[in-house]
């Protein structure tokens, strides 16, 4: 099947709400079988290659484990290809040692365990902190045992086996923007000297325009835009100096989102970056449909690590959500209102009170589900999850406070009908599906406000019904007083 079919596998499985053991016959971009397969075994111990693969790790705060799933998915998969050259992780030295353990007997990685450089860019205006700790990366010159190294970043999905770029120079990088190249995927020769000098001029403060290692990388190899492109040998030789790499070694997510099908015409589509939003990761399971080319990280993971680490948390959750459903539907508790009449400004303050509980109540309804979900868990089953945590949610805000069914679901609807209308396989490209996506939300927008009015009018006839509490010290009314008919 090619890459049409594939979109609307994704489609169904949304549609019908399926399970993650949904397969997959081909993946969405590069159009080309790969069958099903079960969790591979673990991979073989390292071997001692020429040349290396190589990542970093840090521990940078909440997302930590997140992008410790994607390095570990991107080392699977650079095994699955069966490539020439061994996987390396430059990790720092406070990443758990279990992680390292299991990048290296599962994974079959070896990981270099270094001190952190400190970043002397930190107190720049424009810096952002999320890149404290990316200098790291100038460690990949420090790997001498190695003839060539491409030094990657996790968030890379590769499409096919790239060991030609082995045959690269000195430093080989790709443009993805007219005037810097990119640091998510480049090429160098580890040079002892190089490091050393690297290390020098971070201590005098190099120039660095986002205090991060794009910005000293670029600024310390400025004239990398002049060189030749590289074509690699068709001996096998190695180059000597500094080339552009193509495009296709990495190619930009959001070049694909314009015309929905990658269309690079320099160099081989080998592998897809996923910089930009911190947020939209493809790892995260919200990513997709938001984002189409989640789904292919996804059936990687599938393909390669699977989903095990995930699965105790999400069967927990749906056994808890099924039994706030069927307690609910046991007990369908009758709404009876604080209202005795002590005084006007009392039963105010009483019937605004309720009317702030129910409203928060809907609104949690529809956000707690969505953060207690493992952030990493297939995107099917994460919506899946979602949308049956905020229905059994809802349907306790509806019981307790006696609102109209279809008033409390309408986002609930409306969530799922936008799900549909991004995951829909058949656009002919991005700008199409995005005036889509604008025109449903257009067009949702004003039955989500009669459902808004709606509650509160529901609410406020529920509060001003004849339901008293019996006044302290008098006698208990008789059974049933206080029910709604």
């Amino acid at each position: 099947m090619g890459q049409k079919e594939n979109k609307i596998v994704g489609f169904m499985g949304l549609l019908l709400l399926l399970v993650l053991t949904a397969k997959y016959e081909t993946t969405l971009v590069s159009g080309e079988e790969e069958p099903a397969q079960a969790s591979p075994p673990p991979p073989p111990p390292p071997q001692k290659h020429k040349n290396a693969y190589a990542t970093m790790m840090y521990m940078r705060g909440t997302r930590d484990y997140e992008f410790f799933v994607a390095i570990r998915v991107m080392l699977r998969s650079l095994a699955g290809l069966h490539v020439d050259a061994d996987r390396v992780v430059i990790a720092s030295k406070d990443v758990p040692v279990s992680w390292v353990q299991a990048l290296e007997q599962e994974d079959g990685a070896k990981v270099v365990s270094v001190e952190n450089l400190r970043n002397p860019y930190r107190d720049q205006s424009n810096f952002d902190f999320r890149f404290k700790l990316t200098l790291n990366k100038l460690y990949a010159w420090s790997l001498v045992e190695y003839d060539r190294v491409v030094m990657l970043d996790a968030d890379n999905l590769f499409l096919q086996r790239t060991d030609e770029l082995f045959q690269c120079g000195q430093f080989c990088a790709v443009f993805i923007n007219p005037c810097y190249f990119h640091t998510g995927l480049f090429v160098l020769q580890p040079s002892k000297e190089v490091f050393n000098d690297m290390v020098h001029e971070l201590e005098i403060g190099r120039e660095n325009p986002d205090g991060a290692d794009q910005g000293f990388i670029c600024s310390y190899y400025p004239n990398l835009l002049d060189r030749p492109m590289f074509h690699p040998p068709l001996n096998g030789t190695k180059l000597d100096g500094t080339y552009r790499l193509p495009l296709g070694y990495q190619m930009d997510a959001s070049y694909y989102y314009l015309r929905l099908r990658w269309s690079v015409p320099c160099g081989p589509n080998s592998v897809i970056t996923f910089p930009g939003a911190p947020l939209l990761k493809p790892w995260y399971w919200w990513s997709w449909p938001v984002l189409p080319l989640g789904i292919s990280w996804h059936e990687q993971r599938r393909q390669t690590l699977g989903y095990a680490a995930e699965m105790p948390v999400v069967i927990i959750q749906s056994v808890i959500y099924l039994g706030i459903l069927a307690m609910t539907r046991i007990a369908r508790p009758n709404f009876s209102k604080l209202c005795y009449r002590r005084s006007d400004k009392n039963i105010f303050l009483i019937q605004t009170g309720l009317k702030i509980i129910a409203v928060w109540s809907i609104l949690a309804s529809y956000v707690l589900p969505f953060f207690i979900i493992p952030h990493t868990v297939h995107p099917v089953l994460g919506w899946t999850l979602y949308l049956f945590g905020s229905f059994t949610l809802c349907s306790v805000a509806i019981n307790t406070f006696l609102l109209p069914m279809i008033a409390v679901l309408i986002l609930w609807i409306g969530i799922f009908g936008s799900l549909l209308v991004m995951a829909y396989p058949w656009y002919p490209d991005g700008v199409v599906r995005a005036l889509a996506v604008f025109g449903y939300a257009f067009c949702s927008a004003p039955f989500l406000w009669i459902s808004i009015v709606k509650i509160m009018t529901s609410l406020q006839v529920s509060l001003e019904r004849e339901a008293f509490f019996p006044k302290l010290g008098d006698s208990v009314p008789p059974s049933g007083f206080n029910k709604l008919y």
